[in-house]
């Protein structure tokens, strides 16, 4: 029973995150809006679990929030101003991005009230990430025959892409299908460790950790695609960086061992 709330609750966020940009929701918006994920893990914790945080743990996420946010703002504006996109005006379409919006803000809440219910899960049953791998991602899959119109038409799209052939094997294969499968592996990859840690860690940390993962991967497309790397992403990134010392407390542990070592030379 509570497998079956937590895999409704993975399978509305996937759909609606995805379906959303359907209602001109731009994929930099998209990207803006998923860097708010610790400022909704935070503040669910704090309703739901009634948890209090010191200064400083509010200090580091507003600083890694605000750093994220500042990366992923500055690289949206490059990709709209390189897209030359012209909007459509109209009420409808104000509309239809207001629905939008809607549903990214419901997408963030549920995916930080799934972690939340995760973490009281393993409280109450044990830590047991390779079933709650394999029954999250196993049991939505009835769920998706919902969408089987719509995925049959991207599979026919991916079959049309130029074909690739894959180092080292030899096999050749349509490129978007190559992707899609180094995709996967990466995703297990991922996905593994985070239900490994989310045995071992709070929700909170859990999406910190995610999250900057995100910030890697954003840092690593500008410099891999050669976008330039303005003075804001720098600011960005020492916000992050900072932030992250902080709710890891580095600056404690340093202390005490700077003590010491200030000591050495006086005691021999």
């Amino acid at each position: 029973r509570y497998y079956f709330i937590m895999v409704a609750m993975f399978f509305t966020v996937s759909v609606v995150n995805n379906y959303a940009l359907n209602l001109n929701i731009a994929m930099p918006l998209h990207m803006i809006f998923r860097s708010g994920s610790l400022i909704a893990s935070m503040a669910l914790g704090i309703i739901i679990l009634k948890k209090r945080y010191s200064v400083s743990k509010y200090t580091s996420i507003a600083l890694v929030s605000v750093g994220i946010f500042t990366c992923t703002f500055m690289s949206a504006k490059q990709v709209a101003s390189d897209s030359g996109v012209n909007e459509e005006d109209g009420l409808q379409v104000f509309l239809w991005w207001l629905l939008g919006i809607a549903a990214l803000t419901f997408a963030l809440l549920m995916s930080a009230r799934m972690g939340i219910f995760q973490e009281m899960l393993y409280k109450q049953f044990g830590k047991h990430s390779k079933e709650a791998l394999f029954y999250n991602h196993a049991l939505p899959l009835p769920g998706f025959l919902l969408l089987a119109p719509n995925i049959y038409q991207h599979a026919v799209l991916f079959s049309q892409s130029e074909p690739f052939q894959v180092p080292v094997v030899g096999l050749t294969l349509p490129i978007m299908w190559f992707y899609l499968l180094m995709n996967v592996v990466t995703q297990y990859v991922c996905i593994r460790g985070v239900f490994i840690l989310t045995t071992e860690c709070t929700s909170l940390t859990v999406t910190l950790v995610v999250t900057l993962r995100k910030f890697v991967s954003l840092i690593f497309s500008i410099l891999y695609f050669h976008n330039p790397f303005t003075a804001w992403h720098w600011l960005g990134t020492l916000f992050v960086f900072v932030g992250t010392l902080m709710y890891t407390e580095v600056w404690n542990s340093l202390g005490p061992f700077l003590a010491r070592w200030r000591k050495r030379p006086k005691e021999e």
